[in-house]
């Protein structure tokens, strides 16, 4: 009997954004209009890797964007929750699916000592150059119409799953902790036995509850939460059963 939590990152697991946090760092804590409105729906990434130039070009060093991620405050309840998983980390297998970057990621996990908790980081790969920039890249391709570009988190969860069949290893249920709209993608591919767990009030929340009603609910059980704690109470009924 294991059970595998996927877990999302920004507004899951730290209760802000992790890149647009990191504005703290720029002069005056915020970005140039023009740089602010070089968006576009489906590029964060390539919009972030714009960011994180501004950032070097102002002198914005490593250890200072460091300090400055550590700050961020986990969801309310969050570190009871990674403290509990980790002790009953022989019924668990845990992952994060992230359109963060592993820098950011790193950095948190590894300050609030929970890096330990996580089996494997799935978000996109980032890096200080020669010249002391962050520079970021897409996580992988895919061919999947709703997602960004940059990651398909149904995919990343697919492949993952076929790796640890290979492996010999299944799963008696999937729990998938999340917040977003591109966390209804990975839901949707959940089976009548999983359950997803969204945010109250936020995107994944709202996006479940439309599919409701219009009569083509997900597959999977729905559990919303709103502190971590709730998440704990149902793996301990989970793991008594």
């Amino acid at each position: 009997m294991k059970f595998l939590l996927v877990f999302d990152f920004d507004h899951t697991i730290i209760d802000e954004n992790s890149d647009t946090w990191i504005v703290r760092c720029a002069p005056e804590r915020k970005l140039p209009n023009g740089l602010r409105n070089s968006y576009q729906p489906g590029h964060w990434t390539e919009y972030m890797g714009r960011v994180f130039v501004y950032l070097g070009d102002n002198g914005i060093k490593e250890d200072e964007m460091k300090r400055t991620m550590t700050t961020i405050p986990f969801t309310a309840g969050m570190v009871d929750l990674l403290g509990f998983i980790g002790e009953n980390k022989e019924l668990f297998d845990c992952i994060i699916v992230s359109d963060s970057n592993t820098v950011f990621i790193d950095w948190i996990l590894k300050a609030a000592d929970f890096h330990k908790v996580f089996d494997e980081v799935f978000t996109n790969p980032a890096a200080f150059s020669s010249t002391g920039y962050l520079t970021v890249q897409h996580f992988h391709a895919h061919h999947c119409a709703k997602c960004p570009k940059n990651l398909c988190k149904r995919k990343v969860l697919k492949e993952f799953l076929d790796k640890q069949l290979e492996r010999g290893v299944s799963y008696t249920q999937i729990v998938y902790i999340g917040d977003g709209g591109n966390d209804l993608c990975p839901v949707m591919f959940l089976k009548k036995n999983d359950i997803a767990m969204p945010r109250q009030g936020y995107t994944l929340d709202k996006k479940i509850s439309q599919l409701a009603q219009s009569l083509s609910p997900v597959q999977c059980s729905v559990l919303v939460w709103s502190s971590a704690i709730d998440i704990m109470s149902y793996l301990k009924l989970l793991i008594k059963e």
